[in-house]
């Protein structure tokens, strides 16, 4: 098993403050596991994690002779 992660060390590699790692752990948004009261990470489930919540973006704008644009006014 690799060296599990602290909360530093997860926030270092995300490039977010500790303190939004304490939230998502709170909320339950990220994998952790508990270790009585420490939190540690996986290296590899925080990196699934982070694929998984990908997004795409759009490559163009929508212009005004969009069919949904235009329905909305």
């Amino acid at each position: 098993m690799d060296k599990l992660l602290n909360i530093e060390e997860v926030a270092e590699i995300l490039c977010v403050k500790p303190a939004t790692i304490y939230g998502w752990v709170s909320e339950g948004y990220i994998p952790h596991i508990k270790l009585g009261r420490l939190v540690r990470f996986d290296k590899v489930e925080v990196i699934d994690w982070v694929q998984n919540h990908k997004v795409k973006g759009r490559k163009t704008r929508l212009s005004e002779k969009d069919p949904l644009c235009s329905a909305s006014k």
